[in-house]
């Protein structure tokens, strides 16, 4: 792994169910193929274990985070999202959107680091209200 490139976790589940995704997609949309990449270069350098065994303070599919932006101290919730689930309404983003891709695998407590059109942003996983698997839920 690269020097200064965060290790991140996923569970087995997940896993599968984003190579599934990635692999569909990669068929029909061009226009997505970045974040496909992005996506799957993340799944590449990550740790792998089962769903029962994942740490309770990390970023898994369909958590709900709060992250706080270090430049501007703006905080924001959502639920990490496959993009079937996502509707802009309700706090949910895709695991396919940029700060979707960066933050799965991170840890509370973790600041997570990405390019975006007008610079680098930095967040914080600053809480992890709900996560999946740390309330019995291994297969949502």
């Amino acid at each position: 792994m690269e020097p200064g490139v965060k290790q991140i976790v996923i569970t087995d589940y997940d896993l599968e169910r984003l190579k599934s995704l990635i692999g569909g997609m990669r068929n029909r949309a061009l226009r997505d193929s970045k974040h496909l990449k992005e996506l799957s270069d993340e799944l590449g350098r990550a740790v792998v274990v089962n769903s029962q065994e994942i740490p309770l303070d990390v970023v898994t599919m369909n958590s709900r985070v709060v992250l706080e932006d270090l430049d501007s101290g703006e905080t924001l919730e959502l639920t990490l999202s496959f993009p079937s689930d996502t509707d802009g309404g309700e706090g949910r983003v895709s695991v396919l959107a940029p700060i979707g891709t960066a933050i799965i695998g991170y840890r509370k407590g973790d600041v997570v680091e990405w390019d975006v059109p007008g610079g680098r942003r930095r967040l914080l996983v600053k809480d992890l209200p709900y996560q999946p698997e740390s309330a019995g839920d291994y297969d949502l």
